[in-house]
């Protein structure tokens, strides 16, 4: 289900610099935290994450600022930006990745299926996109979504 390879590389990048990563997410519902917490030593690199799944939890827990997310359906490079930053600074972690977007089809989005993210390294934004899925709603797409952020979050570790 996820990229085994990529997991044992973070893993090895995490605890070889003694590091640490959060992760907060919305249209993933917690396979980021499934994924981190699956690979060997979890415990040693990953500190944990949160699913804020609508705007008033996305607010009262990751302080994500309500009036823009509000006019965005919650779905923006910001939101996943302060998502991020937050999720760092909540966690005490030195990473964290931030996602928010739209698994199914809905007026919102067009119609569309695409999410923004956001890695965060000790209070800076060092990446920040858009991904498109090219899967089926539902579970592929969060699936999908999953997988091309552990390559690029193993993008920028390598760094």
């Amino acid at each position: 289900m996820f990229d085994g390879k990529a997991l044992t590389e973070i893993k090895d990048l995490l605890i070889g610099r003694n590091e640490t990563l959060s992760v907060a997410e919305s249209v993933t519902s917690g396979l980021l935290q499934v994924a981190f917490s699956s690979a060997e030593f979890a415990s040693r690199f990953f500190q944990g994450g949160i699913t804020v799944y609508n705007l008033a939890q996305k607010f009262r827990h990751l302080k994500v600022e309500p009036i823009h997310a509000q006019s965005v359906n919650c779905v923006s490079e910001r939101v996943a930006v302060e998502m991020a930053l937050n999720c760092e600074d909540l966690f005490g972690s030195q990473w964290s990745i931030g996602i928010t977007g739209y698994a199914s089809p809905v007026p919102e989005s067009d119609n569309k299926l695409f999410a923004y993210y956001a890695i965060s390294r000790s209070g800076k934004v060092i990446a920040n996109d858009r991904i498109e899925s090219v899967e089926r709603p539902g579970l592929d797409t969060q699936t999908f979504y999953t997988n091309e952020l552990l390559i690029r979050f193993l993008r920028e570790l390598r760094k």
